[in-house]
């Protein structure tokens, strides 16, 4: 089809060195929407550059939260004085207790913050008045001592918390085989009840080991995280991480499902330890 006059438009290209000019003909209606591909253009770069702003804000905010609770941590231990019991300051060694107790308390609180049920000191120092009333001021101390080397470990090296808030439908050990209820079968993890599509989240910062469809587990991610913990999740609908990709606490790795070897919409979880499952529930709070 033959063109009108008025449909073509020619560009005029100057050089800067004056030597010469060049002309393109293009159709006037690409001109007229040449502002609109540059709007998309831009949108798109804004969108991009955005995205890549927010991942590094949310990566620098998880590490700066794990650095501030074990300085939070640290601090706590530093803070142990070496008590002389035959001072017999006794005023002086509750002053510190209750200190000790006050910053734990905000550890706490900042757990609860990350989605943690949290943990109770409650009987660190004695359970109750009566017993606690027993213990010397250097027995006191050696309990926080202990008790902030566990948390310590534990805050450091191990999954805490859920990979999905919501109510358990199976724990970890034997129960009847779903598929055949004559039988009896080992359930190497815990399963959470959802629904398809919601997320679920890591547990612990770690490398992805494996991602894909993994027999009877359906699709799954598996990450490796520090003292040869890994942890598991199975029956997955959607997988959204990859193969040696390092990932942050609270991070989504999959969506809920029900492949693989599995009777209904459901997320199963395993914490492993030196390659074997240990019991889940153990660590979904700090006192398990």
């Amino acid at each position: 089809m033959n063109l009108k006059q008025t449909d073509i438009s020619t560009v005029i290209i100057v050089n800067k060195g004056n030597q010469g000019t060049k002309t393109i003909q293009v159709k006037t209606k690409h001109l007229g929407r040449l502002k609109h591909y540059a709007s998309g253009i831009l949108v798109v770069i804004v969108l991009l550059a955005g995205s890549v702003v927010y991942l590094r804000s949310q990566n620098n905010k998880a590490e700066e939260e794990k650095k501030q609770l074990l300085s939070q941590i640290t601090k706590l231990k530093s803070s142990i004085p070496v008590v002389d019991t035959a001072v017999g300051k006794k005023n002086t060694a509750q002053a510190y207790v209750q200190d000790i107790e006050g910053k734990l308390q905000k550890i706490n609180d900042y757990l609860k913050k990350r989605g943690l049920k949290g943990f109770s000191t409650k009987a660190v120092g004695g359970n109750g008045n009566a017993e606690a009333a027993k213990l010397t001021d250097e027995e006191t101390y050696s309990l926080y001592d202990e008790y902030l080397n566990r948390l310590v470990h534990t805050v450091a090296f191990t999954p805490m918390g859920y990979p999905k808030v919501s109510s358990l439908t199976s724990f970890f050990g034997y129960r009847s085989d779903p598929f055949d209820s004559a039988n009896a079968e080992f359930h190497p993890g815990i399963d959470f009840k959802g629904n398809r599509g919601d997320e679920a989240k890591c547990t612990a910062n770690g490398k992805v080991v494996f991602a894909g469809w993994y027999g009877g587990y359906g699709n799954c991610v598996r990450i490796a995280h520090s003292n040869n913990f890994e942890t598991l999740y199975g029956h997955l609908s959607r997988i959204t991480v990859k193969v040696g990709q390092e990932v942050t606490v609270g991070q989504k790795i999959g969506e809920v499902g029900s492949t693989g070897h599995s009777t209904g919409t459901h997320l199963h979880y395993e914490v492993r330890k030196n390659g074997k499952a240990v019991n889940p529930v153990k660590f979904l709070t700090l006192n398990s």
